[in-house]
Order: C-alpha cells, then structure tokens, then sequence
C-alpha cells in the first residue's frame, strides 16, 4: 500500500473541503518549506491525531505473549499433520511475538528447529538450535535438541561433533524410553559412518535457501562518469527528454546496462496484517513480511526477529544489526503508524535516516537559497561532456561531474510539486508532519539528528514531552519527507520477485512476479518510459540490472516501460495510467495507435466475438454488433462482461477444486469453462491461453504429461500472439513446457525446449538466475542418458 489507509486519507479530505477557501489557495501555492510550516499549524487537533492513533491500534507491532502462545499452538498442530513448512513459518512469528531472551522464545527456536530436519535444512537446524541455547532453552528438555542437533551433525558429515554429543547424553543425560531409542539409532548410524569413512550418507536434503546462484560472472565495464552504469552509455540532457542514457555503442540483446543497489528500499507488507476491531484470533497468513528479510530482500527460510518489535524480521542476525544500526533503531517503535501511513511514507522517512542529517540539511538550506537548479532541475542544463563541475552540469552530478547513485543524485530527482493535486499534497504533508511529531513525541528526534552515541542504541525510548510545535530540525526533515514522497509517484521503482503460485510442491511450478519493495534507485531513474522498451530489468534481492531486451544501436535512447505495455493494453489506458507521471507519452507505439486511428492488436485479439458466426464484434457504445454485415447479430457490452466476469469466477472455483485435490472435477469445469468462451470470446483472448494453461497444470498433477504438453502448447501459442515470441512472459511458458516434457521424459523435445527457453529468460534475468540454473540442471540430466535412450526418445 503505497498512499495511506483509506481512513486517512478520508479524514484528510474532509479536512482539506473544510479549510477556509484562501487557507487552501495559499496551500496549493505554497512551497515545501511553507507547507510543512502550515501543515504542523493544521494538525494540531486533538481529534486528528486520536483519529490516527486508533487507525494504528489496527496494525499493532508490539510484542504480543499471548499471539505468541497461540501461534506455537498452531505450529504444533501443523508439526503433528506433517505439515513442517507451515509449522516453520507460525513458529517464526510466534518467535517474533516474544519478548527477547525469554525462556518461550527459546521454546520457539526449538520447536522451529525441528521442522527444520524434517525439511533436510541441517545447517539452519543447528543455528536454531544454537539460539534456543543461548536464550535459555530449559534444562529438562535439553536432552531432545541434543539429540537433534547429533541427527544433524550426522547429516553433515561432521562425524566427531556427533559423537562428543552422544556420549554426553549417554553418560550424563536421564531419557526416556522414545529418546533411549533414537539414541541407540543414532549411535548405530554414527559408527556405521566411521567405518565407511564418511562415505555413508543421509538421505539427499533439501537445498538449502541461503548463497546466490553460481555460474560465470558476465563481463562488465563500468562508466567512469556513471556509477552502476555500462561503459556503452552516456548520459545526455535535452529540454524535451530531460535527463536520460543514451547508447555511445552499438549494443545486443541480454547485454547488461546498468547494476544498481537501492539506496533505499522499504518491503510492502503485503495482505493486510491487522487484526480488524473485535477478532480474537491471530491472523495465519503469511505476508511479505513473514516471506522475506526486512533489509537485503531476500527470502526467509528461519527469521531473526527484532528484539523490539514484532514485525521486523531478518535473515540473520548480521542483518537485523545493520538495519538497526542504520534506520531500524528510529522506526521500530513507529512501526503501527508506518503500516497505517504507506509505503511512500516509510520510503521517505528511511531515506532520510540513510541519508544522514547533515546532508539533508546541507541539500534542503541549497533548494531555500534558489538554486535554479534545484527549483527547476531542467533548466540551463548542458550535456555531461561540456559541464562544469557542480550544479553547472546535469542536476545530480557531484562536483567531478560525476552522476552517482547518491543521495544528492536522489535529491535532485523531479518532486513535480505544482503538478500534483492540492489535496494529495495536503494527505501528504499530513502525514509526514504526523511521522515527524511522533519522532519528537517518542524522545527520538536526537537518533534522527545523529546526535545518539552508539551505546544509546539500544536503550528504550522514553517519550518526550508532547509539543505541538516541531523543531526547526525536524521542520527541516519533513521537508525533505515531503519532498520524497511527491518524488515517488514519479520516481518509485516497484522491486518485484517470481514467486511461486500454489504450494509449490507439484512437478511443475508456477511462478508469477509479484511486488515485493518499493525502492528509489537514482540511476534507473535516468531511464525515461516506452510502452514498447528495448530493455528488461531483474532484480536480485536490493540490487536492480538492466539488460538490453533487443538490439540497440549507438545513438539510440535506452528506454524502460513504467508499467503500460503496449502489449498488454489499449493507448487509451496506457495514456490514463502514465498520467501518474505528469507526461503524455509519444513513444512509437502510442503514436502509431493514436494518428492512424487503426485498433490496437490487444483490442482485436481481446475482444468478444458472435454468439452466432464466431466473427469480431464491434462497436464503442454499449451495444456491440457483428463486424459480418450478413450475421448483423447484435449483443450488449455489459452482457458480453457479465458472462466473462463469470467465466473467471467458474476458472477460479476450478482452481480452488484442484487445491484441495479434486483434480478430476476441476477438469471438468475448465473444459465446459472453454466451451462456453469458445462462444462469446476471441479464440486469441488471452483467458483462452490461460485455461490451456490452468488445464496443463490439472494434467501436469495428475501425471498425463503428454496431455498436459497439449495444452501449454496451445497457451504458449496465444502468449507469443499477445506478447511476442522473445517476450519474458513467453519465457516463462517455455520454462513450464521444458518442466513437463523432462518428468514425461520426452527428451528431445525437452531438450530443444530448455535451449529456446534460456535463450530468452537469460536476455532478460541474465545466465545466472534461477530459472536458468534449473534449465542447465534439466539439461545435463538428460544428456547423461545413455545413447541408446536418447535415439530412442
């Protein structure tokens, strides 16, 4: 959620509609600086900020003892249907609602830890067994998390580690009758290991989920006047395009253009984590926040939580450090009031955090001496190669001329402060005033201001005295807020993820990109937008690549798309969505669409045809009619939808069938789902592909790999149509085609499948992404086959 909850933002409207007329005229004119100054005069009720206060008691953050006990519960219940993933993730947040250092937290880890074997994740086992240890696991149930923590050195090969354990527990250590059993079995285990030396192994474990993808690093050049940059570009200015890269070579497809960090990323929580007025029970879902580390991205396998709050959670203790270091120790007791004002607002807050004070200070006391080029960063630029130095060259550049990804780069990004609407810049000045009087409410303003000592880190806050009046420091610093926070609607770079549909456990998985942070990224941000791009951008945990997705020729802008692709929809809603950006986009599809009046492929290929002939129907007004002068038939706009509104909810129930095992009955559904489209819907509509593929799945599960092949040949037909056939989403299909033709050992085909599928998702996430290791793994399982098998197939 980007923008406020709905209450605020419903709250700060009815405020804005009653402010006196000229009140509001002086506001919409005002500058950052004034506004905030008006904004801290305006929030001053009592009613206002009672309001947010219970708005937050909707995303409480604390610690929870009580939510703790009941998710351990459920995490034994899981644990006993076997049922070790869902069992992990409610001992995770379990943990995460315990106070820190107490014996139930150390309870937490146990248990956790015990999925954890069950899962073959040794390594992690044994670090959860250590925390339980050292957080004063108590002296009675010892016994059992030695045991497991000798079962996991065994796995390990880690041979006399195991046995000092065992001797321990045989000579010193009462058990009872189950535990005297598994260790006689362990014991036995152990000595067989011995004497095969070592060669003896446990079953094969799960891959562990920590370390990047290995394979050959790509050959990078970096721009000496760029930071994060490829050396085949140069950053160019003109009036029209503003800032933006350009190609000072002749480049080719999969060719990496830029690597950039975040210099700030902040996770989006996901579904919605409050507990609506008078539930009892804890929310089981897991969330973004429960999936991944609030501060590398990366995937959580056994969360370290925060000591302080409960919503925080790190993929080790190295990175809950940093994070607290760095910003954490600020926001985690505003955690509730960050949930409840956006992703924007949290961005913003981080941003300065990571910043420092003194050089937000230093940029906001430039942008009040009227820096033109801070108040107009476009004007009287000149190209890099005949800059001076400073705020002579482009906006952003360091004094060598340099463009880096800083926080100066950042800064000089494009607020749009007279574009966006009155009111949405009132929400917003609202709500970083709330976060700023927070700050001094809470006693936190000197860890804002850099003022703390290293050894006050740590300490709990003690609440200030409540003012209504801000610092001038923190005045400072909520015009910097402010600033961010108009800068993202322009400049916010959603980090997304493929993430895997259903419970993952089938032959063939199923992935789909999902929003996972928003971020500033100082450098993609040069990239100006194109409904029809000539780049790709991946991203690996904070860290964004950009990589040309088709030939460009020197001289050419390198250009990336916001989000509306001309594939994907008609120029009128790509028009309507890129108003966002206060820009009229006029890249070469949109033109196209708009001056030969001709109708765009996702038009045709999306439309309704006759319930009769099967021909295209047409029309603007509610009533379609048949484009077949003979047919002449004629059907309602808002019938034709309602069908397909129904259609889509009939494919959901047939997933919902095929979740819960009944394979069978979601076939039938799907195929009299495809009969009924086959009457109303283009045969090229993308819901057509979509069912091919949803019956691939069904087929896929129940093992008919020849019949689930069919059908994802018939989807990946539809895909090229739309999206074209070097296209990721084309990619993607071909990934799930070379899954079902390697388990129905259709070797040939698999291999020549896997080929075309490298070939384009490593143009666009590069050779070494997930998706490509597992392709090369497929691929060299099935050229180890005999030869003989392989003339066969």
């Amino acid at each position: 959620m980007a923008l406020p909850v709905a209450e605020w933002q419903a709250r700060t409207a009815r405020l804005w509609a009653a402010l006196d007329p000229a009140l509001r005229e002086r506001l919409a004119a005002a500058s950052l600086h004034d506004a905030v100054r008006l904004g801290c005069d305006l929030l001053r009720k009592e009613e206002e900020e009672a309001a947010l206060l219970r708005l937050c008691h909707r995303a409480c953050t604390d610690k929870e003892p009580e939510a703790a006990s009941w998710y351990r519960e459920q995490g034994n219940r899981e644990f006993k249907r076997g049922q070790y993933q869902a069992a992990l993730r409610l001992y995770s947040k379990a943990a995460s609602h315990e106070l820190p250092g107490s014996p139930e937290v150390s309870v937490c880890f146990a248990n956790r830890s015990a999925a954890l074997l069950h899962l073959g994740h040794f390594e992690v086992c044994l670090e959860d067994i250590a925390r339980a240890e050292s957080h004063g696991y108590p002296d009675r149930l010892l016994p059992k998390v030695l045991l497991r923590k000798a079962e996991c050195l065994l796995c390990l090969e880690r041979l006399q580690e195991a046995q000092d354990i065992l001797r321990v527990l045989e000579s010193k250590i009462a058990l009872d009758g189950i535990m005297t059993t598994h260790l006689t079995r362990l014991k036995k285990l152990s000595q067989l290991k011995v004497k095969s030396g070592g060669k003896e192994r446990c079953p094969e474990p799960a891959q562990e989920t920590r370390g990047g993808i290995q394979g050959e690093p790509e050959i990078w050049e970096e721009n000496s006047r760029i930071s994060g940059a490829s050396s085949s570009l140069s950053l160019s200015f003109d009036a029209e395009r503003g800032r933006h890269l350009v190609a000072c070579q002749d480049i080719v497809p999969g060719q990496s253009l830029v690597k950039e960090e975040a210099f700030v990323s902040v996770l989006c929580p996901g579904e919605s984590l409050a507990v609506q007025d008078g539930d009892t029970a804890w929310d089981t879902r897991a969330t973004n926040a429960d999936l991944y580390c609030h501060c590398c991205l990366r995937q959580l396998l056994a969360s370290v939580p925060c000591q302080g709050c409960s919503y925080a959670k790190y993929c080790s203790q190295d990175c809950a450090d940093m994070a607290w270091q760095q910003y954490h120790r600020t926001e985690c007791s505003m955690g509730a009031l960050l949930l409840t004002l956006g992703v924007f607002c949290h961005v913003a807050l981080r941003t300065v955090l990571l910043a420092g004070f003194a050089e937000v200070s230093r940029l906001v006391a430039q942008s009040h001496r009227g820096d033109k080029n801070l108040q107009n960063p476009e004007a009287k630029c000149k190209p890099l190669s005949d800059a001076g130095a400073g705020s002579r060259g482009i906006p952003g550049c360091g004094s060598n001329g340099q463009y880096q990804s800083s926080y100066q780069a950042l800064f000089h990004l494009l607020p749009h402060t007279e574009q966006h609407s009155p009111e949405h810049k009132f929400l917003c000045t609202l709500s970083v005033v709330a976060i700023c009087k927070q700050l001094q409410a809470a006693g936190l303003e000197a860890a804002v201001l850099n003022q703390e000592s290293p050894q006050q880190w740590s300490k709990p806050k003690t609440c200030g005295k409540t003012s209504d009046e801000l610092s001038p420091e923190l005045k400072t610093v909520a015009e910097a807020m402010l600033r961010h926070v108009l800068q993202l609607q322009c400049n916010a770079q959603a980090i997304t993820v493929m993430q895997e549909l259903g419970p993952g456990d089938g032959a063939v998985v199923d992935k789909k990109p999902v929003r996972l942070a928003t971020a500033f990224f100082p450098v993609l941000s040069l990239l100006n937008h194109s409904c029809c791009p000539n780049t790709s951008v991946s991203f690996s945990g904070t860290a964004a690549t950009v990589r040309a997705s088709q030939p460009i020729s020197s001289g050419q802008e390198v250009l990336h798309c916001y989000g509306p692709h001309w594939c994907r929809m008609r120029v009128a809603e790509r028009q309507k969505l890129l108003s966002q950006y206060f820009f009229e986009c006029c890249c070469r599809a949109c033109l196209e669409e708009l001056e030969s009046g001709v109708k765009s492929v996702v038009s045709i290929r999306n439309s309704f045809c006759c319930p009769k002939c099967q021909a295209q129907m047409q029309g603007e007004e509610d009533t379609l009619c048949c484009s077949n002068e003979a047919c002449a038939t004629s059907a309602s706009r808002d019938h034709l939808s309602g069908r397909l509104q129904d259609l889509q909810q009939q494919i959901k129930n047939a997933l919902d069938l095929l979740r819960v095992g009944k394979a069978d009955q979601a076939i039938k559904m799907l195929l009299k789902c495809q009969m009924d489209a086959g009457t109303f819907l283009s045969p090229e509509h993308l819901l057509m592909g979509e069912m091919e593929d949803n019956l691939a799945q069904v087929y896929a599960t129940l093992g008919k790999w020849q019949e689930a092949a069919r059908h994802l040949k018939k989807s990946i037909e539809i895909v090229e149509k739309h999206h074209g056939p070097s296209s990721v989403e084309t990619g993607h299909e071909l990934f799930k085609l070379a899954q079902i033709l390697f388990n129905g050992f259709a070797v040939s085909e698999a291999l020549s499948t896997i080929q075309r599928a490298e070939g384009i998702l490593s143009v666009h996430f590069g050779p070494q992404s997930a998706q490509i290791q597992e392709l090369q793994e497929m691929k060299a399982c099935l050229s180890e086959l005999p030869r003989n098998i392989l003339q066969r197939t």
